[in-house]
């Protein structure tokens, strides 16, 4: 009997879901969309696997509750939600509590809950999107997915801050984050590179809008870019990653921002949005190749090349970087520019394969290998789910 699992992912100013059919041996895509520009003027779009995008409007100022109605509404006039057997959540934080999916329940929520000061630009939209669902859907099962669960088994050494200790025993540690990316395509390496190399000293570096890297070892998280919060490490769309703590102490006292003036500046309008002073997307800066422009590009090549040196000696060596994400799948230029700086470790991209996106993207005599290998969290978590509420249909 056809099973399918809905995938959902909170923001917040969208929901975007994709429906999944999970009873064969991979999840696969049926459709994908997103409800976008919630609380404003918002709208929703479809595309089906097979098809045009159809397009939907949605009630001026609807919020989280309203979007997935429509949302929910809208897949059931197609006939999408049929053999619908549950949703899954992208959770942006587990804390120490969760570090792997779980069916949710009163307590789980209550858990999540308790969790929205270490992540309260993300974890509040997550539990909107589970409780919407609730609302909507009662009694379907519902899984959480952490973004933090596959940094969970890194050594405390990677976690621990230099801070008195009871803060690490509260949860004041680094998390990591984009858990499920790397999840993923760590699960692909053995295919691409085959199990010997899928096995050694490897950087991941998920680079996107939100952008970080992760060393991994025999499949493992070993340290991650990230820390407490999705701020920290590299240069980003809009953050700034890492930054001296004097620097907020002396916007704060100094320049007399409020701490909410201080969230915004550094989520907000940093990043390559703040130092090129035109935009966040790599796409346009390498359009218009003007001196600002490639002051943010340089910078966040920079960044990015230093961070994965600290990588490095977390691995004690390096075998392969593999590039994944929107920027790290497509923006050649930025590719090259951060393997430049690495070629200390004895990186050496070829030049055509790179411009081509090609899946191996390092020359012939290369010591350290290099790869492009897409990521897909939505299919990360339908198959946790899939297996997760298999198991509990069996108990």
């Amino acid at each position: 009997m056809p099973r399918s699992i809905l995938v959902l992912n909170a923001g917040s100013s969208s929901i975007k879901f994709e429906l999944f059919r999970v009873d064969g041996a991979a999840p696969l895509s049926l459709l994908q969309g997103e409800a976008e520009g919630l609380g404003a003027t918002p709208s929703l779009h479809v595309k089906p696997r097979v098809g045009d995008r159809l397009d939907y409007p949605i009630d001026a100022g609807a919020g989280h509750d309203r979007a997935i109605a429509r949302i929910i509404a809208v897949l059931d006039d197609l006939g999408a939600l049929d053999d619908l057997i549950g949703a899954a959540h992208r959770v942006v934080h587990g804390g120490t509590a969760f570090t792997a999916p779980v069916v949710i329940d009163d307590q789980v929520i209550a858990g999540l809950e308790a969790l929205v000061p270490l992540a309260p630009l993300h974890q509040p939209h997550n539990l909107a999107g589970i409780r919407a669902i609730a609302e909507e859907r009662p009694g379907l099962p519902q899984v959480a997915c952490f973004d933090t669960a596959f940094h969970a088994g890194q050594d405390w050494r990677a976690q621990a801050f230099a801070l008195p200790w009871s803060y690490f025993e509260k949860g004041v540690r680094r998390y990591g984050f984009h858990g499920l990316s790397y999840e993923y395509v760590a699960a692909r390496l053995p295919e691409v590179m085959g199990a010997d190399a899928a096995r050694g000293r490897i950087v991941i570096a998920h680079l996107g809008n939100g952008a970080s890297l992760c060393a991994i070892r025999d499949g493992r998280s070993v340290a991650s870019t990230m820390g407490f919060t999705a701020l920290d490490g590299l240069m980003m769309g809009t953050r700034t990653g890492t930054i001296d703590p004097g620097v907020i102490l002396h916007l704060i006292e100094q320049e007399g921002l409020s701490p909410a003036a201080v969230t915004r500046l550094l989520y907000k309008e940093s990043g390559l949005l703040g130092v090129s002073g035109r935009s966040q997307d790599v796409r346009a800066l390498l359009a218009a190749d003007d001196a600002a422009s490639r002051r943010a590009l340089d910078l966040f090549a920079y960044r990015a090349a230093r961070e994965l040196g600290s990588l490095v000696a977390a691995l004690d060596g390096l075998d392969a970087v593999v590039f994944t994400a929107g920027i790290g799948q497509h923006a050649a230029p930025v590719r090259a520019a951060i393997a430049g700086l690495s070629a200390w470790t004895g990186l050496v991209l070829d030049p055509a394969a790179n411009a081509a996106h090609a899946s191996r993207i390092s020359a012939a005599g290369s010591t350290v290998t290099a790869w492009v290998v897409p990521t897909d969290e939505e299919a990360a978590i339908a198959a946790h789910a899939a297996r997760l509420l298999s198991t509990t249909a069996r108990d």
